[in-house]
């Protein structure tokens, strides 16, 4: 094993990914005269320990899950179908009812659907937090001085 002289700064990057390379989070890492082995050691064993503390992993952490818009489609054509019940009904046009029905519930399921992303990306980031920081006391307490 050779080990790199003392005037050369060794970096270790952990790219934490999630979601998409627009959002990952880098973690620097400097701890001068190890060897390369021994950093890949070092953070391949702070990254399990991360994982075990927190239950997250980012390599598995995936871009937001949502439904298939096929769900949007089934509540377009029930709102046309309400709508046109109280078109007629109510002595309008039936048809107009129908179109405004399914307008209303696809711009209430979108509103719904962006709401869960939103939601589902805010926890994605909260457990990324989480992990960045198990990530960085575990390279710290090895040594590591950590940005």
């Amino acid at each position: 094993m050779s080990r790199l002289p003392v005037k050369y700064i060794f970096l270790i990057g952990v790219s934490l990914i999630f979601s998409s390379p627009s959002n990952a989070q880098q973690v620097m890492a400097y701890k001068q005269g190890v060897t390369n082995d021994q950093s890949m050691k070092d953070q391949t064993e702070c990254a399990n320990w991360a994982t075990q503390q927190t239950g997250y992993n980012p390599a598995y952490a995936s871009s937001v899950q949502t439904g298939p818009d096929g769900s949007r489609v089934r509540g377009a054509a029930g709102g046309a179908a309400v709508g046109a019940v109280v078109g007629g009904i109510s002595g309008g046009s039936a048809g107009k009812g129908a179109a405004a029905g399914a307008a209303a519930v696809v711009s209430i399921g979108g509103m719904r659907k962006r709401q869960k992303q939103r939601q589902q990306q805010d926890y994605q980031n909260q457990m990324q937090a989480t992990y960045t920081r198990a990530l960085t006391t575990c390279l710290q307490g090895r040594g590591y001085a950590v940005n």
